[in-house]
């Protein structure tokens, strides 16, 4: 297992809905908690992945998300069981849209 931390500054988006958890843990998915905390406006996600030595990856994907959605006072926890950076970026706009009620 890896765990891999990121912290995005000048966010403009703050999320006030409660904790929301999408996705499972399993072989090629992910699970995601995504809740707001008091991070003096930056977003941080912490991943903890069985898919060791794609940090570059991992940081690609979460650098574009950030860029995405621009989430401030975001506090993101991911466990990854190997899936795709697809798969991860679909479960994080899930979990943002979850959070703003507007998930299908």
């Amino acid at each position: 297992m890896e765990t891999l931390n990121y912290r995005f500054e000048n966010g403009t988006h703050r999320l006030t809905a409660p904790p929301e958890v999408v996705g499972v843990v399993g072989s090629g998915n992910l699970e995601v908690l995504i809740e707001p905390a008091a991070l003096d406006g930056a977003c941080s996600i912490e991943i903890t992945t069985a898919a060791v030595g794609f940090g570059q990856i991992w940081e690609a994907v979460m650098r574009d998300f950030h860029q995405r959605w621009l989430l401030a006072d975001t506090r993101i926890s991911i466990n990854d069981m190997g899936a795709t950076p697809a798969v991860v970026s679909l479960r994080l706009d899930q979990a943002v849209q979850t959070m703003l009620g507007d998930a299908s």
